[in-house]
């Protein structure tokens, strides 16, 4: 790229970031929108400006949760929506597609006309949640590669060799706008902010397109940045001003795995746009227009000059080698010493620039930490209502507690333990089973009894028989009435006595004792057990993988603070640049003008000299070259920087103007009223590309 172009991007970059930078890293912040126009009494041109928040208002602050795949496809979207009563009103009437509104904050309650909910304030705030079925603004769809290769998601897991990770972000949000007198499309300008954190163990050489590394030894965060439709609204060439619409992760990978990924989409970086510098930029048009003028003029005196010389030349012969080559040397130092200056100049400004956008973005810190825990919170909430639909009674998840608690869980359904439990709860329930038929085992077990009671009672009256046989003998009649009934009356009184009540008893629990014993080691029994056994390790499996994602989350909750000190100390680092260089920029002015005196002075020495006919030829040959040059500057350098935006700034201009009107227009995604300010940002949670169970064992 010749250094015409760098310069044209340099420009370009500048005012784009300018842009960026005016917006601000407000991912929850909340602006108005409202524009006033003022007056330039001198050009009769206008700027715009956008005013601060007006706080005695009631506004929507709109956070959409996407969970989706390891490929990108949304599997389910959860809205929520906290509108801010700053003037403390009763009554609320706030306009959603959403359906199965739910207060999930307060017990506010409210009546629905259609999509107009009309909330019973009192005064509070309200934050409410529902389901919608709508295209989401901006899809997000992630490739892999392997060694070059295609690849899917599953396919990666485990494999090791050169993977390539790339996140697509496809707008389909766009306004049919009116932009110099034609209908052109622009796309809502969003911002999308891609994190996720890597294991040094499994990752190397790793490298991301349009981001930032931040490696702590055992892991690297990787933060990447995009934004898609930017580049179609502005329209330029990609060769002048390329916007990236992707983010791309190249690394050395073994056994690959990787966790979930947080990608956070906003349109809040244009919302705050100014256009008070925007007399500089139309000045800067008009300056390359006076440039391409001065240019013409300044070629046409090179020639003549070269003319001149030429003429003089005929006339003249050389002038003396040393005051030549001191000119010569005292020139380029001159030129030298102005660029320096330049150079300081470009590096001041620079670096205040720099320190100026650190600072926004250290100023966001706290708004990008608070966004990250309320995802971490709204995870930890799913997590709880999953818990609780399962019937498992357990303390609530915190992001403190989480890993204790489901540690606890986890333990609890131990392969053992739950055998155990499930075995008892059988035996329970069988053993109940049996005593519900303890009267019929007792009197089984009485009539047992009585049989050997009423053997010994025969035998001490010396007629020796068994139950059986007594029984024979009176049915035939052999015995007399008298006798049967001493018989009888002596087994009542032998049967009601303790040690023989409390036989009965004990052997009435030993055969229920023996029934459950006999029970429990049916198959069917067995079945019921281990099925149980079965359904408890199904759940470890669930509660296991519910804490590794959880699990995942922290990992780039604690990366995105660390990133953001980090963040907060550079922005230290960058003000000190800016003083540090403000010192540099005024030794550099000193020294340039110091050769610029000492250059002409030479320059009267040369014009003094009586060698001056000596050093024309030399003259000449500059004044040939100086023209060459000033042709070749004019043809390679100004007019490609005029032609590289067709001349048009105030059309580019424009489309900046237009993408940022836009932004502003957008300011939900599930609805809000025409009287309502708000603001709404998306976060996208993709699933971890995991090993299958077994190749983890």
């Amino acid at each position: 790229m010749n250094n015409t172009k760098k310069h044209l991007k340099k420009i370009l970059s500048i005012l784009l970031c300018g842009v960026l930078v005016s917006g601000g890293m407000g991912i929850a912040v909340h602006a108005t929108g409202k524009k006033d126009t003022v007056a330039n009494k001198e050009t009769g041109k206008h700027t715009v400006t956008i005013n601060k928040e007006d706080t005695n208002e009631i506004s929507k602050d709109e956070t959409v949760y996407i969970i989706a795949g390891a490929d990108g496809a949304a599997k389910k979207v959860i809205v929520s929506d906290w509108i801010k009563n700053a003037i403390a009103s009763d009554k609320i009437q706030d306009q959603t597609d959403l359906k199965n509104v739910a207060n999930v904050k307060g017990d506010e309650t409210y009546t629905q006309d259609g999509s107009m909910h009309v909330w019973d304030a009192q005064g509070n705030d309200i934050y409410y949640q529902g389901d919608i079925e709508k295209e989401l603004p901006v899809s997000i769809e992630v490739s892999y590669k392997l060694d070059g290769q295609s690849i899917s998601a599953e396919e990666m897991a485990g494999k090791s060799g050169k993977a390539t990770i790339r996140f697509d972000y496809t707008n389909h949000q766009y306004e049919m706008v009116d932009v110099d007198g034609k209908q052109e499309k622009m796309y809502v300008p969003f911002a999308m902010l891609t994190g996720m954190i890597l294991d040094n163990d499994n990752f190397k050489n790793i490298e991301v397109s349009n981001g930032k590394l931040i490696n702590d030894g055992d892991r690297t965060i990787l933060v990447g940045m995009a934004f898609p439709g930017v580049s179609d609204n502005l329209d330029l060439d990609k060769d002048t001003l390329d916007i990236p619409d992707y983010v791309e992760i190249t690394a050395d990978v073994t056994d690959f795995e990787l966790a979930a990924s947080m990608t956070i989409a906003t349109n809040e970086l244009f919302n705050n746009v100014s256009f008070n510098d925007v007399n500089d930029l139309e000045g800067l048009s008009g300056s390359l227009d006076e440039m391409t003028d001065a240019m013409d003029k300044l070629i046409d005196g090179s020639s003549k000059l070269y003319d001149g010389l030429d003429e003089l030349l005929d006339k003249s012969g050389e002038m003396k080698d040393g005051i030549n080559k001191l000119a010569d040397g005292a020139d380029k130092l001159a030129q030298g010493n102005k660029e320096l200056d330049g150079g300081a100049s470009k590096l001041q400004s620079g670096a205040a620039k720099l320190s100026g956008g650190l600072d926004t973005l250290s100023s966001n810190n706290i708004t990008l930490n608070a966004g990250a825990k309320q995802v971490f919170e709204s995870l930890l909430s799913v997590a709880n209502t999953q818990l609780a639909d399962s019937g498992l009674k357990v303390k609530k998840l915190t992001i403190d507690n989480y890993a204790t608690v489901l540690n606890g869980v986890l333990s609890n359904l131990d392969e053992k333990a739950v055998y155990k439990l499930a075995y008892n709860t059988a035996y329970s329930k069988v053993e109940e089973a049996v005593r519900a038929q303890e009267a019929v085992i007792r009197t089984k077990v009485e009539a047992a009894v009585r049989e050997k009671v009423l053997e010994g009672v025969l035998k001490a009256a010396g007629q020796p028989m068994t139950a059986k046989q007594y029984e024979a003998a009176v049915n035939a009649g052999k015995l007399p009435a008298e006798a049967q009934a001493k018989i009888n009356a002596a087994v009542e009184e032998q049967m009601a006595q303790k040690e023989i009540q409390k036989q009965i008893t004990t052997n009435t629990e030993q055969q229920i004792k023996d029934l459950t014993e006999q029970k429990m080691g049916s198959e069917e029994v067995k079945a019921q057990i281990n099925e149980a056994v079965k359904g408890a390790k199904s759940g470890a499996s669930g509660i296991a993988a519910l804490k590794t994602q959880l699990d995942a989350y922290n990992q780039f909750y604690q990366g995105l603070i660390a990133y953001t000190d980090g963040v907060a100390e550079a922005s230290t680092g960058a003000k000190e640049l800016k003083d540090a260089t403000a010192s540099l920029k005024e030794g550099t002015t000193g020294l340039k003008n110091g050769a610029e005196e000492l250059h002409n002075g030479l320059g009267s020495l040369q014009e003094g000299s009586d060698a001056l006919i000596d050093g024309v030829t030399q003259l000449k040959d500059g004044a040939e070259e100086l023209s060459d040059g000033l042709k070749e500057f004019n043809e390679k350098g100004v007019q490609k920087l005029i032609d590289a935006v067709d001349g048009d700034l105030d059309g580019l201009l424009s489309r900046i103007r237009a993408t940022a009107d836009v932004s502003k227009d957008y300011k939900s995604f599930a609805g809000i009223s025409d009287e309502m300010d708000g603001c709404v940002r998306f976060i996208y949670k993709t699933d971890a590309v995991e090993m299958p169970e077994s190749d983890n064992e």
